[in-house]
């Protein structure tokens, strides 16, 4: 059970590929985040998505003028989010999956090409039982590329 001072002990605490694989359930082509440089229990995460040449959606977005689709870039920050609820709740390794409810005020500004370091910093909005609500911002170098506030729950994996 988590306490102030747990969370507080936690404050900054980065994590690396290895501890993201055990928070999220997503793996290549789609995992989008490759490190948190840091997380505050209950509040805040700042991670990192290396955007590589390689990137699958490149082959077909777009042919000569590479740009990261938008709806991954909020896809991103949804992870970084799940990795937020997760750690916050305690759920790593419970199977629990984390569920887009909805998707708000998303804003594109700059386009994000290969060869950038995606900044995404989420914060928690809300809180309500499973239901919560969350603000992203993006950016490259400190310039803002995507801007959303999404609702995402905390949920049982669909039975087959």
């Amino acid at each position: 059970m988590s306490t102030d001072n747990g969370a507080n002990e936690n404050a900054g605490a980065a994590y690396d590929i290895q501890k993201i694989l055990k928070a999220l359930p997503h793996r290549y082509p789609l995992l989008l985040v490759d490190r948190v440089k840091s997380l505050e229990l209950g509040e805040k995460i700042h991670a990192v998505k290396a955007v590589s040449f390689n990137e699958e959606f490149f082959q077909g977005h777009f042919p000569g003028a590479p740009i990261m689709p938008g709806v991954l870039q909020i896809e991103a920050m949804a992870q970084a989010a799940a990795i937020l609820g997760i750690e916050t709740l305690e759920l790593a390794g419970t199977g629990k999956l984390v569920f887009f409810m909805g998707i708000e005020n998303a804003k594109f500004r700059s386009p994000v090409t290969p060869g950038c370091l995606l900044d995404m910093h989420v914060e928690f909005v809300q809180k309500r039982s499973r239901v919560y609500k969350f603000k992203g911002v993006a950016s490259v170098e400190g310039k803002v590329t995507c801007q959303v506030e999404f609702t995402a729950m905390i949920a049982d994996p669909p039975t087959a």
